[in-house]
């Protein structure tokens, strides 16, 4: 965008240097006595500024303004598209993660669970040995 805009200043500068005009004017005049008098004039015109020229040049700088804005307008929502494109999948990655460990927490406390209720019904069959032969 710099550069667009460098390259309108310049072609406003030129456009302004390029309207200085000089012309040069040759005038006879004849004297009373018959002979002739030539005087030559250059007259330079100051910057006559073209506005025809100004204004085209500032309807380029304008579209070419416009058409970068544009360029970066969509970079922007295909940038902002991408992330949250990234960020559903991320949330749904992380779902099914959870639900993963939330299913292998529920398996461990089952197992946990059983092997409890395994340890104790052996603890019941050694106390009822042991009852027993404390009674022989």
């Amino acid at each position: 965008m710099k550069k667009q805009v460098l390259a309108a200043i310049v072609m406003i500068s030129l456009a302004v240097v390029s309207c200085t005009k000089s012309t040069t004017k040759t005038e006879q005049v004849e004297n009373p006595d018959g002979s002739v008098t030539t005087t030559s004039t250059t007259v330079t015109e100051g910057p006559g500024v073209d506005t025809s020229k100004i204004n085209k040049a500032k309807e380029d700088v304008k579209t070419k303004v416009d058409e970068a804005g544009n360029k970066i307008d969509n970079a922007a929502q295909k940038a902002k598209d991408k992330i949250d494109e990234t960020a559903d999948k991320t949330k749904q990655d992380l779902d099914k993660v959870g639900k993963d460990i939330k299913s292998g927490v529920q398996e461990a406390g089952k197992d946990a669970k059983e092997a409890a209720a395994k340890g104790a019904s052996k603890v019941e069959e050694a106390a009822k040995k042991v009852k027993e032969d404390l009674k022989k």
